[in-house]
Formats: structure tokens, sequence, C-alpha cells
């Protein structure tokens, strides 16, 4: 089943990550070698997203096979902002 993910915040990209991680039950360390990051680098995303490169995200996401999509949002939905 695909399941979509609405990401607001820095924390919930945070959470996300980390989640789609252990659920293919990678350590940091082994999502890290399959494209190259620093397991710190990992972590760092993991933590403090807003902190690092959108280069390091698209691995991470390359690596937990996840794409990002941009759409507008839907206008009953709140504001959030970073």
């Amino acid at each position: 089943m695909k399941m979509d993910y609405t990401i607001h915040t820095a924390q919930q990209l945070a959470q996300t990550l980390r989640g789609q991680r252990k659920s293919r039950q990678l350590t940091q360390k082994a999502l890290s070698s399959l494209v190259g990051l620093l397991p710190k680098t990992v972590s760092a995303l993991e933590s403090t997203p807003g902190n690092s490169s959108i280069a390091s995200l698209f691995k991470a996401l390359s690596a937990l096979n996840l794409e990002l999509v941009l759409r507008p949002k839907s206008s009953a939905k709140s504001s959030d902002s970073w």
C-alpha cells in the first residue's frame, strides 16, 4: 500500500525519515553506506534536517526509495511555516 506523508516542519521531516529508515530495518550506518553519506549526516537529517544540505536529503531519499513531491496547499489547511 502506497502512503503519502504531508510534511510541514523540519521536525516532521526528521521523524518521517527516521521512521522510513527503521521500517526498512536499516541502521544509520547502513543507510549512509548505500549512498556515500557519513553516518553523522544521516543522524543530522533525522535530528536537525534544517541544517542539512538538499543534496544529502536527496541521497537519503534515494536510498529509502522515496521521492519528494511538491504541490499547492489546500485552501482548507492552515498556513504552517518553518
